[in-house]
């Protein structure tokens, strides 16, 4: 199918609203001191103001999935584009921090209507090698969000203010609605059936809410506290009784069949291998370089580029193999190889003198991993499912995505603190004898603020070396847990897709 005028002005309408929603992800945390000096909140308030955002997005995708099938995608992606706009005003005019939390939630509930709206609106207007380019420009533009993020709120907020980021979102998303009336109605598509399945959405969002309250707070409560362990029963026993729901619900929010197909599943699970392999570095490696490698600003920039300039331009690469006949699933197994290899590498070369060029091709390697995957295992995965399932497997898809990234990133901050604190305890004892001391010491740490605890010190310089040791060894440690993942992942994504393979092997055959 040839791309018109209108098809490429729909396709750019769709990407520009996908772009806000990895750059608020992504950029939003570099405003939280202005935040927090602006508005005097405190550092809970702080850390909400992106797990408010990060928990609806995950809580709502599946959701906005599941109405969209019925309502109609435009309708629903045209209200989740409308709600960000009123949640972005909300907080830009926020002079309380309750306030500004309330409205990054209903932010990332309008991301969720965005993302799982927009992703089904590609797969059901364009076809064949439109498609294909449709979601590699898809890729390409989620990394961007990602990649630039940082950069646009930091001269955002050095230029005019924090508020300033979320003015920008306001007016991004304005062109957005002004752009919806090319996005053509899809009552053929879209069910529109009576009896939504209220029940069973409420017991997926409080299940998956009370999942990620959990791992956000384990880190503060205690893994072990009575909150945490009373959370995640309480998050099993709601997800059982949505199952049960499910089953019995005429038109339930989530088809169970779908979670019964193993290249569906399969493919969603390299969604859960990129935020193990390439989300938690994103997350996290910042404190790693400006703590322990004491890089520059500028350098530490430079390395996070490596690691994200990837994202740029291998989602094209990957859809334009696909279209010439390369494997779509050969390409998501080199995918996942080339994640495990550069998480593995940068085990191996990363130390307290490494310099920032022995990182590169580790870093590159994660950036490409997570790239080649990006878009291509969207569009993938929603031609295993019937086209009037689209919006719930989009949905179920990005949850997938969404709920395995603040999994890993818990999974990863709460496994750094503890490998910390037996690396640390013991050392760090030689420096003070009060506990207290020594624990806020290594709380200190593991939030990468190692500067902070060597600040007016006695034996700064000392202790100053025993830290670094400390945390580079327990990043080391992450670092080989990850890649444990990955293997174990792979492996059963290899298993799952198997159909798939066979399939492109049977279309050869007949070409």
């Amino acid at each position: 199918m040839k791309s018109t005028l209108s098809d490429n002005a729909l396709l750019g309408t769709i990407l520009l609203a996908i772009f806000v929603v990895p750059s608020s992800i992504s950029g939003t945390a570099l405003a939280l001191p202005a935040i927090g000096s602006d508005i005097q909140a405190s550092l809970t308030h702080l850390q909400w103001v992106v797990n408010a955002f990060n928990l609806a997005f995950a809580c709502f995708t599946l959701a906005w999935g599941a109405l969209a099938d019925r309502l109609g995608r435009k309708r629903c992606f045209v209200a989740g584009a409308g709600l960000y706009v009123l949640a972005s005003v909300v907080s830009a005019l926020a002079s309380d921090a309750w306030v500004l939390d309330l409205g990054r939630a209903l932010a990332g509930v309008g991301a969720a209507a965005i993302f799982s709206c927009g992703i089904a609106i590609l797969s059901t207007h364009f076809d064949g090698p439109a498609r294909l380019r449709a979601f590699a420009l898809f890729g390409t533009v989620a990394g961007l969000g990602v990649s630039l993020g940082p950069t646009l709120s930091g001269l955002l907020i050095e230029g005019v203010g924090w508020r300033a980021i979320f003015w920008a979102h306001t007016l991004t998303l304005a062109l957005v609605l002004l752009g919806t009336p090319l996005i053509a109605r899809d009552g053929r598509l879209a069910e529109h059936k009576t009896g939504f399945d209220v029940g069973g959405t409420a017991l997926f969002v409080l299940a998956l809410l009370a999942l990620m309250v959990a791992i956000v707070q384990g880190s503060q409560w205690g893994w072990q506290s009575p909150g945490v362990l009373g959370l995640l029963v309480l998050s099993g026993l709601l997800l059982a009784l949505f199952a049960w729901q499910e089953r019995r619900h005429l038109q339930p929010m989530l088809d169970l069949s779908l979670l019964g197909s193993g290249p569906f599943v399969g493919l969603a699970l390299v969604t859960v291998a990129a935020s193990f392999g390439f989300v938690t570095l994103l997350t996290y490696l910042p404190s790693y370089l400006f703590g322990v490698l004491r890089l520059a600003p500028t350098q530490a920039g430079l390395a996070m580029l490596l690691l994200t300039v990837p994202m740029l331009f291998c989602p094209i690469l990957a859809g334009k193999w696909a279209a010439r006949g390369v494997s779509a699933v050969g390409i998501l197994k080199a995918s996942l190889l080339a994640l495990l290899a550069g998480v593995v590498s940068l085990a191996l070369v990363a130390q307290v003198q490494a310099s920032l060029w022995q990182l590169a091709v580790p870093l590159l390697l994660v950036g490409a991993g997570m790239g080649l995957s990006a878009g291509l295992v969207d569009g993938l995965a929603l031609k295993t499912v019937p086209a009037q399932k689209a919006g719930m497997a989009a949905g179920l898809l990005n949850t997938f995505r969404l709920g395995s990234e603040a999994i890993a990133v818990a999974v990863y901050g709460s496994l750094l603190a503890t490998l910390l604190d037996g690396r640390l305890r013991e050392g760090l004892g030689a420096f003070s004898a009060e506990p207290a001391t020594v624990r806020g010491w290594i709380d200190s740490v593991a939030a990468g603020n190692l500067d902070g605890v060597v600040q007016g010190a006695a034996q700064a310089e000392a202790l100053q070396a025993v830290l670094r040791a400390g945390y580079d060894s327990a990043f080391h440690g992450v670092l080989w847990f990850l890649a444990a993942v990955i293997v174990l992942l792979t492996v059963l994504i290899g298993w799952l897709v198997r159909p798939l393979r066979e399939q492109e092997r049977g279309a050869l055959a007949v070409q």
